[in-house]
């Protein structure tokens, strides 16, 4: 295994600014970003593992725990990240041995920019959740020194946990379809996400064939916020002289925006338009008229993904491993059921 003087000697620095570097303080002690790049490619390429345990010892005896990590994207789905938790701290309280948790947030699509990530030097595992498609490519091209499992995406490289998002979208149809809608619409998180494209490609696939039109005017994509939805709906409503008789959100933030612009508006749901959202959150149960929506089993999905990455980190699992949850309809009061 590397040390920290081999890594100085290969960064032509000294070993105390190397070791400062590698513990994440180089900003700190203003080391010039030049010179701790020098010594990141130093780390890389003598394949640097560091002893995080004993990095953390303090004086009189400490218990020593290993890290997990938790990467969520900086945005609006941090709404979620509750959910998530709830999940992984059950499955942390019922596992052999204690953890200690670090949420480390991160802008989506900069994921390379997290240089503990790369290093290592911060934690013992990690999840990453709600990657963009340019994270994604990061994380496929990217000789990471931790194990890791991805959250809601797909991968070759690392074990993941996510639903069939394709699915979904063709289920909602069926759904509509069933109903006996014909031109229904879509809103669309403005978003770098290649489980709501799989969502949306699913759900245009299967109106096709069920015979359902979708026009282009009665497609929305906003920001992926409540805000998102009432901007997404006043569009549709500014923009078309009739709106579709059914709406698939895909995103309760943005359903319930969308709600309430529709009242705002005069519309009543679902006399008037039937919407279905997608996450099926806390708060779905109690707007006006309660949303049907697309349950995402988070907690469970966090549960998966925490065993996994236990195993991982335990050597139990070395291969790639994929974990696939089922999702289902929960049919509230904004759309009714199957006929």
């Amino acid at each position: 295994m590397s040390s920290i003087k081999e890594i100085a000697k290969l960064a032509n620095v000294s070993q105390g600014t190397a070791s400062i570097v590698l513990n994440g303080k180089g900003e700190q002690y203003r080391i010039s970003e030049k010179t701790q790049q020098k010594i990141y490619e130093a780390a890389r390429q003598l394949n640097y593992q560091p002893n995080i345990s004993a990095r953390r010892l303090r004086s009189g005896g400490e218990t020593v725990l290993p890290i997990i990590a938790l990467f969520w994207a900086l945005d609006t789905r941090t709404m979620l990240i509750s959910r998530f938790l709830k999940g992984l701290q059950k499955t942390l309280s019922s596992v052999e041995g204690e953890y200690e948790l670090l949420i480390q947030p991160y802008v989506g699509s900069k994921l390379s920019e997290v240089r503990s990530l790369i290093t290592g030097t911060r934690f013992n595992g990690a999840i990453i959740a709600n990657s963009t498609e340019e994270d994604e490519q990061f994380l496929e091209q990217a000789a990471l020194k931790v194990p890791i499992v991805v959250y809601q995406r797909n991968s070759s490289k690392y074990c993941t946990v996510s639903v069939d998002s394709f699915k979904t979208g063709e289920e909602v149809a069926g759904l509509f379809a069933s109903r006996g809608h014909r031109d229904v619409g879509m809103i669309v998180p403005d978003v770098s996400s290649k489980a709501i494209r799989l969502r949306k490609e699913g759900f245009l696939k299967a109106a096709g064939e069920l015979g359902l039109n979708v026009s282009p005017r009665h497609i929305a994509s906003f920001d992926f916020s409540e805000q998102g939805g009432w901007d997404a709906a006043k569009h549709l409503l500014q923009t078309n002289t009739s709106l579709p008789s059914a709406l698939f959100v895909l995103s309760d933030q943005m359903a319930v925006g969308a709600l309430s612009a529709f009242h705002a508006s005069g519309k009543k749901i679902p006399d008037d338009l039937e919407i279905v959202g997608y996450d099926d959150d806390e708060m779905t149960r109690f707007t006006i008229p309660t949303l049907s929506t697309v349950h995402l089993p988070v907690e469970e999905m966090a549960s998966e993904c925490t065993h996994m990455l236990i195993d991982l980190m335990h050597h139990r699992t070395t291969q790639p491993v994929a974990k696939v949850l089922q999702t289902h309809l929960v049919i509230r009061n904004s759309c009714g059921g199957f006929k």
